[in-house]
C-alpha cells in the first residue's frame, strides 16, 4: 500500500552487492519482459482510451481498468530499473501486473474515487505540455526525416538517449571497475524516473494531481515534511 501521501508514490531501493558485469547483457535477459511489455502497452493505451470516454460521462476511471493500468506501470518501472533505467538490482523482476512489495522497485497510485469530467479533455495533451519538454530530455527519443526520390521514398530514422540512460551508462562503467553503485547518481537516476512515471499517470488520466516541477532524488518518496526542510 501507499505508505505517503501522494497520489503517485515511486520508490526504489538500491539492493548491493551488484554484479560487476552482469549490466552488460541484461538486454538479452530482458527480453521475455520487452516482448510482453509490448503487448501489454498496446492494452494500456486502449485501456486508456476507454478510460477517457468512462471519466468523460461518469466522472469515474473503471476501478478494473485502473488497476490494469497501475499493473501495467508497476511492470515497466520494475524491469526498467533492473535494466537500464536504472541498474539498481540485480533480482529478475517478476511477471506480474500485481503489487510486489518485497522487489526493490515499487510504484502506488491512490485510486481516484472522481475525476473531473473537463481536465480530460486537456490534461493528456495541453497541461502536460511543460512535463513533456523535460521527461523528454530524460528518456530520450527518436525523430524522422522523408526524403522523396524519382521512384522511392527514403525514411530516415535518428534516435538519441537521454539523460537516463547516459546516467545509467555511467552506473554500468562504475560497476565494471569498482563493483560499487554511485550514490549520487542512484538518487539522480530514482528523481528522474519518479518524475517520468508521475507525468505518465497524470498523462494517461489516472490522477488529477498536476505533477510537481520538482526533481525528488532518492529511493524514497518525499513526505511533506521532508519538502518542507527542503
Amino acid at each position: 500500500m501507499n505508505g505517503t501521501d501522494a497520489p503517485v508514490t515511486v520508490e526504489a531501493r538500491l539492493d548491493e552487492p551488484l554484479s560487476r558485469g552482469l549490466w552488460l547483457i541484461k538486454w538479452l535477459l530482458a527480453i521475455p519482459h520487452y516482448i510482453v511489455l509490448f503487448f501489454l502497452w498496446i492494452a494500456f493505451v486502449v485501456v486508456a482510451i476507454i478510460a477517457f470516454f468512462a471519466i468523460l460521462f461518469t466522472a469515474r476511471y473503471p476501478r478494473s481498468l485502473f488497476d490494469f493500468n497501475l499493473g501495467v506501470l508497476r511492470w515497466t518501472w520494475r524491469v526498467g530499473y533492473y535494466s537500464y533505467d536504472g541498474l539498481g538490482t540485480d533480482r529478475y523482476p517478476p511477471f506480474s501486473l500485481q503489487e510486489v512489495p518485497d522487489y526493490p522497485a515499487t510504484l502506488y497510485i491512490n485510486y481516484p474515487e472522481q475525476l473531473s469530467r473537463g481536465l480530460v479533455l486537456v490534461k493528456w495533451w495541453l497541461l502536460a505540455i511543460p512535463h513533456y519538454l523535460i521527461v523528454g530530455a530524460f528518456v530520450g527519443g527518436s525523430t524522422y526525416t522523408v526524403k522523396q526520390s524519382a521512384n522511392q521514398e527514403w525514411i530516415w530514422v535518428a534516435s538519441y538517449p537521454g539523460l537516463i540512460a547516459l546516467c545509467a551508462l555511467f552506473v554500468g562503467v562504475a560497476l565494471l571497475f569498482t563493483t560499487r553503485y554511485p550514490r549520487g547518481l542512484f538518487d539522480f537516476l530514482v528523481g528522474m524516473n519518479r518524475w517520468a512515471l508521475r507525468v505518465t499517470a497524470y498523462a494517461t488520466l489516472m490522477t488529477d494531481a498536476y505533477p510537481p516541477f520538482r526533481l525528488d532524488q532518492g529511493g524514497r518518496e518525499p513526505t511533506p515534511a521532508d519538502q518542507a526542510v527542503s
